[in-house]
């Protein structure tokens, strides 16, 4: 049992640390590359590459506030949700293996979004989708963690609410 608890402990470390790595490198490999708000054209003006850094929260949302409330808001609470997420994560041994993922995703790419904050005073973006209907705000890999684990939350939570309709 013990060596059973073992590999899941490691497994999920493993998947934390590829989530937080993932995007720490990209950005480091951004902000040495790339200027700010540079625009590299990936594919045609679809999928390009812009350096932005941002103070604010998702979108740039509080970016204007005052520094105490900035600090408070988009540092200390943070910090808060992902302490009792790594918490929660280890400590529940009977969480589904779909949550357990799922928070690896929302935790590692929240722990990349506020390395960056506490680390850089600002979070580092530099990803936007422009599809003409469907347009996206610039974004990072822990962005995409965090949007993958919430998917997964998702689907998940759709899942078990058509299983139960079905026996009901």
């Amino acid at each position: 049992m013990q060596k059973i608890e073992n590999l899941r402990w490691s497994v999920l470390l493993l998947l934390l640390t590829l989530n937080f790595g993932c995007d720490q490198i990209s950005k480091k490999i951004v902000r040495t590359e790339i200027s700010d708000y540079e625009h590299i054209s990936i594919i045609k003006n679809h999928f390009t590459l812009t350096k932005v850094e941002n103070s604010g929260a998702f979108l740039s949302l509080g970016d204007n506030m005052p520094y105490i409330f900035r600090l408070i808001i988009l540092t200390g609470l943070p910090l808060l949700f992902l302490g009792y997420g790594l918490y929660f994560l280890f400590a529940k041994r009977n969480l589904p293996m779909t949550m357990q993922i799922a928070l690896c995703f929302l935790i590692g790419g929240g722990i990349g979004n506020l390395y960056d904050r506490i680390v850089h005073g600002s979070v580092t973006d530099f990803m936007h989708i422009d599809f003409y209907i469907f347009q996206t705000g610039v974004f990072n890999f822990a962005d995409i963690s965090i949007m993958i684990g919430v998917g997964i939350l998702l689907f998940q939570s759709i899942r078990s609410s058509r299983l139960k309709h079905q026996i009901d």
